[in-house]
């Protein structure tokens, strides 16, 4: 006999009160879209504001669930950095899109545990499924499928997640054919305009003290030509340093080329990067991981797809369709032509892990594909997406925000004030305020971020990179919100415009 509702007790899943509750949300998420527009991009909130008017303690008693929507609406809100807003041009896009809500939800709703095949069977091969479907749509050569003998993808949460584990398989990989190599003994390479993750997965994996130790990481000077390979990895400054390491007895361990630079957007020469590592004395060849986790997206059309020459190399490679693929954060993309070797760097297996399934070695526990052992179902939104709106859709998207930025790079270039401050790359352009000197140049070009970002119309990013005449403060537009179009691009010029003028 069970419980009728009267004795239910009030934490137990209520699937009418749940259909009312998710209804009320989805009205609110879908007012709140439709409201973006009109909606500052960036708060005028102060630190603290948010927190004052936060109780200090947890309700002991339950709340009406619209009391708790009010409240999103009139604190939480108001105090948010609208990522999806149509004026967002900061840092890099975080797209979220309907469908991919809503897979969020039901997974939510499902509550799987996917740390097994045995715990989530149809979680875990969808996943496997979607990862192998792809690396077809982006080009990516078969050895980095699940039916190749040694390939196969996982989703982790993001590429930071991911360089960590090829970073741990990488390792595993050098004590393998070492087991007299020591941990003082390896040595890692990246580009000095690498993300910064490349360093924290040095410091969690032991082998950096802190972000400033350079006695087993190299950072590798970039390219600073201003031409087409201004931002990339020197391929000859990488050879150096191998060949330094080895006559050190140092092992060269892992070395991360991206495509899609924070700064920049610049592109490592994946092929040139290859030539080094295949022609060198290190032995065993070094763990090559692929960090593309903006400009991978990208790699769904194939005119875009010149980038990957040379990926055949690599062992790992990664994207984030949470940036640019219409998928709601978090959803990294990663795979391996080498994951035995990865596996092996993650795999414990107490008793209570152990199931039939797994043992025949017929399936892919993705509990040892990164660092959790639990993992929610992850592949449900970015199948949902690929479901509503086809990979056709997805190009026009990436396309179009592609066409706005080279609209941009025109207006900009025909700009009395405004100059580029390095080539564009894909939907990402940097520009900057020209003045008499470059000090003057730097002043302005941060005076005018802060005045667009101040008007509530759009919402930039202000950085400094590199160029051949030195360091320059810049102005990073890019663009990649769902909701952008080009009138927004049209409005953000006419705000660089007038912060330009009122200011000089």
């Amino acid at each position: 006999m069970t419980d009728g509702p009267s004795n239910r007790p009030e934490t137990s899943l209520d699937p009418d009160r749940f259909e009312k509750n998710a209804a009320l949300a989805a009205a609110w998420a879908a007012e709140y879209w439709r409201t973006l527009e009109d909606r500052p991009v960036a708060p005028p909130t102060r630190p603290g504001d948010v927190l004052e008017r936060l109780p200090r303690y947890a309700p002991e008693s339950g709340e009406p669930f619209e009391r708790v929507l009010g409240d999103l609406t009139d604190l939480i809100a108001p105090n948010t950095l609208h990522w999806q807003h149509p004026g967002f041009f900061g840092y890099f896009p975080c797209n979220t899109s309907e469908p991919a809500v809503l897979a969020d939800l039901i997974t939510s709703a499902m509550g799987n545990q996917g740390m097994l095949w045995q715990t989530a069977p149809a979680a875990n091969e969808l996943e496997r499924r979607l990862l192998d479907q792809m690396a077809h749509a982006i080009g990516l050569p078969e050895g980095f499928r699940s039916d190749a003998p040694s390939g196969g993808g996982v989703i982790q949460p993001t590429a930071s997640d991911a360089t960590l584990a090829a970073l741990v398989a990488a390792r595993r990989r050098v004590f393998d054919r070492h087991p007299d190599a020591r941990s003082d003994d390896l040595t890692l390479y990246t580009s000095d305009q690498a993300h910064s993750s490349v360093v924290k997965a040095a410091m969690i994996a032991g082998l950096a003290r802190h972000a400033d130790d350079r006695s087993q990481l190299r950072l590798i000077p970039a390219r600073n030509t201003g031409g087409p390979d201004h931002g990339s990895l020197d391929a000859d400054a990488l050879r150096s340093a191998v060949a330094d390491d080895v006559r050190a007895g140092k092992v060269p361990t892992f070395v991360t080329a991206t495509l899609g630079t924070t700064a920049t957007g610049a592109f490592d020469d994946l092929a040139g990067i290859a030539g080094v590592l295949g022609d060198g004395p290190a032995a065993p060849r070094p763990w090559l991981h692929v960090d593309a986790a903006w400009a991978g997206a990208a790699l769904i059309c194939p005119e875009h797809r010149a980038m990957l020459a040379g990926v055949e190399a690599a062992d790992s490679f990664c994207f984030n369709p949470h940036k640019w693929l219409l998928t709601t954060f978090d959803c990294n993309l990663f795979w391996t032509q080498d994951r035995g070797t990865l596996v092996d760097a993650m795999s414990i297996t107490p008793s209570y892990l152990r199931s039939e399934a797994s043992e025949s070695g017929e399936v892919f526990d993705y509990r040892d594909w990164g660092v959790p052992l639990g993992r929610r179902a992850r592949a449900l939104k970015l199948w949902f997406v690929l479901r509503f709106f086809g990979l056709g859709a997805m190009r026009r998207f990436i396309r179009g925000h592609v066409a706005m930025a080279e609209s941009l790079q025109r207006r900009i270039e025909a700009h009395p004030r405004l100059a580029l401050s390095c080539p564009r790359s894909l939907a990402l352009v940097c520009l900057h305020a020209t003045g008499p000197t470059l000090q003057d140049e730097d002043r302005l070009t941060d005076a005018v971020a802060a005045r667009v970002n101040a008007s509530g119309y759009a919402y930039v990013t202000p950085a400094k990179i590199l160029t051949p005449s030195g360091p320059r403060r810049t102005i990073r537009v890019s663009i990649g919100a769902v909701a952008t179009e080009p009138r927004h691009v049209e409005r953000l010029v006419g705000t660089l415009s007038g912060a330009v003028n009122a200011l000089t």
